[in-house]
């Protein structure tokens, strides 16, 4: 079986072809604001990604098995090629998909992505295992949901999908997040980026959007008022982004 057909994906739109990646303990649904303002002028490919949502079964293995499974469903979407749009753990994907198959894309936003290894990783870890089960308590659900700014419609979405998420892929995806460098080939990527990074997010996600921008080039937004929260808050920002990345 294609790898990439094991993957939920919602396909929606005309125009050019955008792969929006969505960040950890979410899936597909977070990218509906910026959808709706998009209002169906990009052919818009939302995959869930393994071990998310409705490809929960799948399981998350590493930033690598999900880049080849990416490549391929791109491969079998959008041939000629694709702008990819990724928040957090989905735009650390964005950044390989960049650097190991530029062939397949043409350009990136990248939103509040981390690009420098998290210290102690090992104890970092040790504790979200020992923690892992609070996630499948709706209280904390919507503690968390809190802090990402889910608004009151998608609320539900956020819950089930924390509660539905196995211990494995939560460890798999934040160790492989927390682990991130920026890989050598991002620098020699030609096709048009544009970093963002809310100026109230964490100093590292800061320092790594800096990081980023400076490898590749493009433009580097730092979004005032706004914390790791960007997809649900600022989407007509993000809009207008992603038609200046289109344009000729």
């Amino acid at each position: 079986m294609d790898r990439a057909s094991i993957m939920h994906v919602d396909i929606s739109g005309n125009g050019r072809p955008v792969l929006f990646l969505h960040g950890g303990g979410v899936s597909g649904w977070m990218w509906r604001p910026l959808l709706d303002v998009l209002n169906g002028g990009v052919r818009a490919v939302v995959p869930d990604l393994p071990g998310h949502g409705q490809s929960r079964d799948t399981g998350y293995l590493s930033h690598d098995e999900t880049v080849g499974r990416l490549a391929g469903l791109i491969r079998k979407e959008a041939p000629a090629g694709v702008l990819l749009v990724g928040f957090s753990l989905g735009a650390q994907l964005a950044i390989r998909l960049a650097a190991d198959h530029p062939e397949l894309v043409s350009g990136a936003v990248i939103i509040s992505a981390e690009a420098q290894p998290a210290p102690m990783p090992r104890a970092t870890l040790a504790l979200l295992g020992w923690a892992a089960p609070l996630a499948r308590q709706e209280w904390f659900a919507r503690l968390q949901a809190k802090q990402l700014s889910v608004p009151g419609d998608l609320l539900a979405e956020y819950v089930r999908d924390s509660r539905g998420i196995s211990r494995d892929t939560l460890l798999a995806s934040v160790g492989e997040n927390i682990r991130f460098t920026l890989p050598g080939a991002w620098g020699a990527f030609q096709g048009s980026t544009a970093v963002l990074v809310g100026a109230k997010e964490r100093r590292i996600m800061r320092s790594s959007a800096r990081t980023i921008h400076e490898a590749a080039g493009g433009s580097l937004l730092v979004v005032p008022n706004a914390a790791h929260d960007m997809p649900f808050t600022q989407p007509q920002l993000l809009a207008g982004v992603i038609h200046r990345q289109l344009a000729p």
